[in-house]
């Protein structure tokens, strides 16, 4: 037969991927629990300060009334990892101001094209109304966000990682539906149960059919793990053990996650999955996440708040985040403060902007140098 692959479509990434599938629950958990608990701020463009009672930052620690920062940005980026795609909708107070944000369901949002590239309007579809979002034709502004992978075959949608790793995911599911029946079946291989008849006659359909139903009712499944077997007549059972054709197989699962956690760039050693090499330690691994898979993400979904959320306020802001409390980049940063400390071509203030502080006035001057 053919092999029979996870349609692509959401409710299937969803089911197969993330709510079946063990390695792909645990890499979109650890990519959107690691990016939930780094701190965002919103600061001045201009002195460079940091604004903790704007309206934007107070909006941004308490999105809406059910979810608080961290719930919301874990729910937005298991979203986006999950379908390629992250809708976030924008609610506002009687002075036209943003003061809500609600993650949409993928699967509900449907883009309408416009022109040049551009959507037209974004409608969120349930079972009793839609809702339209229109676009700005100048602006591209809207009250959706949409935050999206790259998709190579597609100008409206993101590719879901988990599209990228379907066959892999499939393998390691169809291996874990297998060992299920193993362990239904009495965990190990089925052995075989040999009559020899003194006569030459071979047993018939029916007593084959209730010799099974025997069998099954009475040795298989795990509250019978153990019993001992007792043959009646001129049976004799041959245990079926372990061949090095199901040793290949234990391995090609093993594979197969591995896949899975490379489509979302988390190193296998972080998620428990054996013979993995490629880093000495999980110091290693921990830091390879976050250089090659958070930080990257973070500024992708900064940089979409930057641009569809931020020119909501009509204020010369900007979001930022603060790795400075990271405990995995603290090798890192140690790193990067040594070599523009040791600068010598730089200013204090040149330094400062780099490190991303205000710069300091004549007056702190003085005072740095009194001291």
């Amino acid at each position: 037969d053919e092999p029979r692959w996870m349609p692509r479509q959401y409710h299937h990434f969803a089911e197969e991927g993330y709510k079946q599938n063990v390695i792909v629950h645990r890499c979109i958990s650890e990519i959107a629990r690691t990016i939930a608990m780094v701190p965002l701020y919103v600061k001045d463009k201009i002195s460079k300060h940091k604004l903790p009672t704007h309206p934007l930052s107070i909006l941004l620690n308490q999105p809406n009334p059910l979810e608080g920062k961290t719930i919301f940005i874990e729910h937005l980026i298991s979203d986006w990892m999950i379908s390629g795609n992250a809708y976030i909708q924008i609610s506002y107070d009687a002075h036209n101001k943003p003061c809500e944000l609600f993650c949409l369901r993928p699967d509900r949002v449907k883009i309408i094209p416009g022109h040049f590239n551009a959507p037209l309007e974004y409608h969120y579809v349930t079972a009793k109304k839609t809702r339209s979002f229109k676009v700005d034709a100048f602006s591209g502004l809207s009250d959706i966000i949409h935050l999206k992978n790259y998709h190579p075959l597609d100008d409206w949608y993101g590719l879901s990682s988990i599209e990228a790793a379907a066959f892999s995911i499939d393998q390691h599911n169809a291996a874990g539906a297998h060992n299920q029946s193993l362990l239904q079946n009495g965990a190990r291989p089925l052995g075989a149960l040999i009559y020899k008849s003194p006569s030459g006659h071979a047993l018939s359909q029916s007593q084959r059919e209730n010799l099974k139903e025997q069998l099954k009712s009475h040795y298989s499944g795990a509250h019978n793990a153990g019993k001992m077997l007792v043959l009646e007549g001129d049976f004799e059972w041959q245990e079926m053990g372990l061949r090095p054709r199901d040793m290949d197989f234990i391995a090609a699962k093993n594979t197969a996650a591995r896949d899975i956690a490379q489509a979302f760039g988390v190193p296998a050693v972080l998620i428990g999955i054996p013979g993995d090499a490629t880093y000495s330690n999980l110091s290693e691994a921990r830091m390879a996440l976050w250089e090659q898979t958070i930080i990257p993400l973070l500024d992708q979904m900064v940089n979409v708040l930057n641009t569809g959320l931020v020119p909501k306020f009509k204020e010369t802001i900007k979001i930022g985040y603060d790795l400075d409390h990271i405990p995995a980049l603290s090798k890192r940063r140690q790193e990067m403060w040594d070599k523009i400390k040791n600068t010598d071509f730089l200013t204090v203030n040149e330094k400062r902007e780099i490190l991303g502080f205000a710069p300091l006035n004549e007056d702190q001057f003085n005072h740095i140098k009194e001291v």
